[in-house]
Parts: structure tokens; C-alpha cells; sequence
């Protein structure tokens, strides 16, 4: 593959064009520039907020709100999908609950979560953390419902105990569906915690500064901070999908 090739199908040529199509778009009039900032005017901004330090501290207070409910939901969703996969009693009584759970929207909890939890940072991480759980939780029960039955067949024989079952076979086998509610958790975590920002209290935060640009009607405001929420999406889907890629690489036959 030549260089021109592998450059082409890296990815980055249409956004680059289309980066180049807006500005010259501002610059020759075709779009409003008070609707559309420049890509010139965006950078201004960012480098402004760079140096004071609010650009860094709305992106940490945003990713702090994520982890804590990435991680809250997550473990919540492991426990609790892999007890609904292997005692049937716990899944007969729950999975009816859960599945019309999963139906409701994850925005209809906004009005009780105000009213039980307040507007602040634990609605927020709270209403992360629901977001996060639901993926995980079914993709876990899906996977250990999934495993082969004459691996168990084959840890009763040996006679392992319960926990060498799930350690040693249930696990393995459920892993690619574990790490794949995992990978969409992530996905799924970062954009609520925007939303999360967007509906609640007024704190730091990316969704917050994305507010203060639209009620100062600043677009330099508004297209950096999606640009950064667009940035931080890649870059923790680009994560997840390495991550989960090394934890299964035991799948590759070669």
C-alpha cells in the first residue's frame, strides 16, 4: 500500500475537508458568522480557556462525573447480571421488573431523581450510573445464560466448587459479552453525563460551558465544546474497542 493509500484510508481526509469547507464557508460569506464561528475564532477560544485554566477544569469535572458513574453502574450491572445468569430464583424474581425497566426511556428519571436526589452532583452521577448499568447488566446476564452447558457438565464431573465454576468456566465464556456491555457503558456514560450537565444544576463541566455559550450567544463557545465532546467520544470508544480487542486476543486461533 503506498503512503498516498494508507493516508487516504486513515480517516482523517474527509474531516479535514470538511474543516477546510467551513472556514472558507465563514470567510466568503456563505455562512452566518454569528451562527457558525470560525474554526480560527474556535481555536482563539481554546487556547483563551487553555490558559486560564477553565477549559481543563470543565473537561476534568466532566470526566470526574463520568468515572464515578461508570463505575458505580458498572459494578452494580456485573453483580447483579451475573446473579440473575446463575441463580435462577433471583432471575425469576427480578428479570420481569428489569426487562420493563429497560423500556423506559433513561430521561423520564429526570423528574423523580430531582425530586429524591436534588439537582446536584449526585443526580448527576446517579443518572450516569443508570445509564452505564443497564448495558452491563444485560449484556453480563446474557452472557453467563450463554455459556455452553457441557462446560458445566464438565466442572460438576471435576467436581470444582462454585466459585472455581464461575472463576474458571463462566467467566471465560461470558468475557466477549461482558466486554462488550462494558465498551457500549462507556459510550453510553459519556453521553449521559453531558446530558446530565445539560438538566441539572449548573456546575463545571462541558455540557455547562456549551449552556453559557448559547445564553451569551458565543458559537466559539458552543462548536468548541463539541468539538471536545465529539474528541473525548473517540477517544474512549478508540480505548475500549484496544482494551477489549487485548483482554479477548485468547480468541484469535492464530
Amino acid at each position: 500500500m503506498s503512503r498516498t493509500e494508507k493516508y487516504l484510508g486513515s480517516g482523517v481526509v474527509f474531516p479535514l475537508l470538511l474543516l477546510l469547507a467551513w472556514d472558507l464557508s465563514v470567510r466568503f460569506g456563505l455562512l452566518d458568522a454569528r451562527l457558525w464561528a470560525s474554526p480560527e475564532a474556535v481555536a482563539a477560544t481554546a487556547r483563551e480557556q487553555l490558559g486560564d485554566g477553565s477549559l481543563l477544569t470543565a473537561l476534568g469535572a466532566s470526566l470526574r462525573r463520568d468515572a464515578l458513574g461508570l463505575l458505580g453502574g458498572s459494578l452494580i450491572g456485573l453483580i447483579l447480571g451475573g446473579a440473575l445468569g446463575t441463580v435462577r430464583l433471583i432471575d425469576e424474581l427480578l428479570s420481569p421488573l428489569l426487562n420493563g425497566l429497560k423500556h423506559i426511556a433513561l430521561f423520564t428519571w429526570i423528574p423523580l431523581m430531582s425530586i429524591w436526589l436534588g439537582n446536584g452532583e449526585t443526580a448527576k452521577v446517579t443518572f450516569i450510573a443508570l445509564a452505564v448499568f443497564l448495558p452491563v447488566m444485560l449484556n453480563t446476564y446474557e452472557g453467563v445464560r450463554s455459556v455452553d452447558p457441557r462446560f458445566l457438565e464438565v466442572a460438576r464431573i471435576l467436581k470444582l466448587s462454585r466459585l472455581q465454576t464461575l472463576r474458571k468456566v463462566v467467566l471465560p465464556a461470558a468475557a466477549p459479552s461482558i466486554a462488550t456491555g462494558l465498551h457500549l457503558a462507556l459510550i453510553y456514560g459519556w453521553l449521559a453525563t453531558i446530558g446530565a450537565e445539560y438538566l441539572f444544576a449548573v456546575a463545571p463541566g462541558i455540557g455547562s460551558s456549551i449552556m453559557e455559550g448559547r445564553e451569551q450567544f458565543r458559537m466559539d463557545l458552543v462548536l468548541l465544546g463539541m468539538a471536545i465532546i465529539g474528541g473525548v467520544g473517540f477517544l474512549l470508544n478508540t480505548a475500549a474497542r484496544r482494551l477489549q480487542a487485548h483482554v479477548l486476543r485468547w480468541q484469535d486461533p492464530n
